[in-house]
């Protein structure tokens, strides 16, 4: 695997090292010896599934405060994803920026998302279906939500939401959160 560092503090793309024949490839989407050398979480308690049937579907801004902040690894299956996270950690220096990248099953490309990141996705494709791990147990108690659309982050979505459910059109303004002690 190629672990690359992006703009936000702790957030990595992983991209795979196909090993290719004639029959195809095969490559690891996990080992836990390469994510402990990079100082990742290894420590996986949920798997979810999310599929959007329509383009424009967004989902997010998502996020658990402490003592149940959640690591995630997202990886595109099917179809494709604008995937963003937004740093709401306080005592990061990337603290209120974004960072926003394509997955999609084509480039196999994973999101690293480190505890204390707001996380949503847009679809791209019909039928987009991504699979995600998660650190942590969801504790409703514990979830915050961030507007997609907030002007402070001022988020550059490559298309514009068709789909977004009543929960995520009443999420909270950026100035109007607190920042996540870990």
């Amino acid at each position: 695997m190629k672990f690359n560092k992006t703009c936000i503090k702790d957030n990595f793309l992983i991209n795979l090292e196909p090993r290719e024949d004639k029959r195809g490839f095969f490559a690891r989407y996990y080992c836990e010896k390469e994510f402990l050398d990079q100082g990742l979480n290894t420590k996986w308690l949920q798997i979810n599934n999310s599929f959007s049937k329509d383009v424009g579907t967004l989902r997010g801004l998502h996020y658990q405060n402490a003592p149940n902040a959640e690591v995630k690894l997202i990886r595109c299956l099917k179809g494709a994803i604008w995937d963003v996270v937004v740093d709401l950690r306080d005592n990061s220096n990337t603290f209120g920026k974004w960072f926003g990248e394509k997955l999609s099953s084509e480039n196999r490309t994973m999101m690293y998302v480190p505890k204390g990141l707001a996380h949503g996705f847009i679809s791209l494709t019909p039928n987009s279906e991504i699979l995600y791990l998660v650190s942590d147990f969801y504790a409703p108690e514990s979830e915050g939500n961030l507007i997609w659309n907030d002007p402070d982050v001022g988020i550059e979505w490559p298309i514009n939401p068709l789909i977004i459910s009543d929960k995520d059109k009443s999420n909270v303004n950026f100035k109007n959160i607190e920042p996540i002690k870990l």
